[in-house]
């Protein structure tokens, strides 16, 4: 663990285990230089403390990167979502963890939790701070059934594509992953006048380069979930095809590093826009910028969900309920002026959109760490 520890963090790392259920997890506070540490908490059989570190250093950029004032962090469960067992890890979790949440970290929603795990947590702290992305018959602001963060990925493409000179009206665009964040994106980009030719799930990849019907996939997505690929009908492809397809705009919003360095050469968007945290390898963020090809960053495209989340944190202990209305306009205008400043940044400084987006978050944090006195005599 010694060996995640850089001029940043993280400034704390908590293991955690029950033999009964089973549970091993992990709290990674890595900066709370700007607020206290905010970030989701993932479930995975998988799951590793370097994967949960990586994370939580992307959440001190995105609250920096946003302008918002909390602080990054991150935790996981290694732990088998689809468990019987799967409440009852989970509030062994919070239990262990008890000391630090919610007074240093407030937990959220990331891959293998939903909005019920929120309350559960709710409920085993018995402290409404203790998470936030609660149902809203519990007062919470429910981000996936909102889907305030691929509303702020479609949000972030249309920023940039005007930047660019790609008008968004009539644009075919490609959707890696069909979940939380897949969905969404496809909605707002059907109403933003994008067609949307390809999405993707566990089960496959569907394909029309003339257009899917965005309203009839999201009907069979409530209903079938990941199989909705399979109950649309119409063309499939192999995993993975529908990140090389003829379309403008690419949306990897599924898992961390799919494109690679291989793979970025072949790439035939004009832009991508990360929906998922750390879709692009460092390698293959350099061949598209080299290829003139634009990548809107992780920490800027998907950062609608934070948006929500300082809703959420400000509204924990109130009797009323956030405006969804106000949250989808901050969110918004937010990410398009982030967007239009990170393309700016970079163009100027003669940098990828990551190198620039992250020296921004970097001045931020930097300042907030020498205003409390955190920065070594040498910095």
């Amino acid at each position: 663990m010694f060996e995640l520890i850089d001029e940043w963090g993280p400034e704390k790392v908590v293991v955690v285990s029950d033999s009964r259920t089973g549970m091993r997890g992990v709290l990674v506070i890595d900066n709370t230089a700007r607020g206290v540490g905010k970030g989701g908490t993932r479930m995975s059989p998988t799951l590793s403390v370097a994967e949960v570190a990586r994370l939580a250093r992307v959440m001190t950029w995105k609250w920096a990167g946003v302008d918002l004032f909390y602080g990054g962090a991150k935790a996981g469960i290694r732990f088998d979502p689809a468990s019987p067992d799967k409440e009852a890890a989970l509030r062994a979790f919070v239990r262990r963890l008890s000391n630090e949440v919610p007074r240093e970290y407030v937990l959220g929603l990331d891959m293998g939790l939903t909005e019920r795990d929120a309350a559960i947590v709710q409920d085993e702290l018995g402290d409404r701070g203790a998470a936030v992305g609660t149902p809203a018959e519990l007062g919470g602001v429910p981000y996936d059934e909102l889907g305030v963060t691929g509303f702020g990925v479609a949000e972030t493409a249309s920023a940039a594509s005007a930047v660019i000179g790609v008008p968004l009206a009539g644009a075919r665009v490609s959707i890696q992953g069909f979940g939380a964040v897949g969905w969404a994106a496809a909605k707002r980009f059907a109403e933003l006048g994008a067609t949307v030719v390809a999405v993707s799930t566990v089960d496959g990849a569907l394909h029309d380069p003339s257009g899917l019907d965005v309203a009839r996939l999201l009907e069979l997505r409530a209903v079938h979930g990941d199989a909705v690929v399979r109950e649309y009908g119409g063309s499939r492809l192999r995993p993975g095809e529908e990140l090389l397809l003829d379309a403008e705009i690419l949306v990897p919003a599924a898992v961390q590093d799919v494109i690679s360095e291989e793979l970025a050469a072949r790439v035939k968007a004009r832009l991508v826009v990360e929906g998922a945290n750390l879709p692009t390898t460092p390698a293959a963020q350099k061949v598209l910028a080299e290829r003139g090809i634009t990548v809107v960053p992780d920490f800027v495209a998907n950062a609608g969900g934070v948006v929500a989340a300082a809703f959420a944190m400000d509204a924990r202990y109130s009797a009323f309920r956030p405006d969804p209305a106000e949250i989808f306009a901050t969110i918004a205008a937010k990410l398009r002026g982030n967007t239009e400043l990170v393309l700016a940044e970079a163009a100027r400084r003669e940098r990828t959109t990551h190198e620039a987006a992250r020296e921004l978050a970097q001045d931020r944090v930097r300042a907030a760490m020498a205003l409390r006195g955190r920065l070594s005599t040498g910095s």
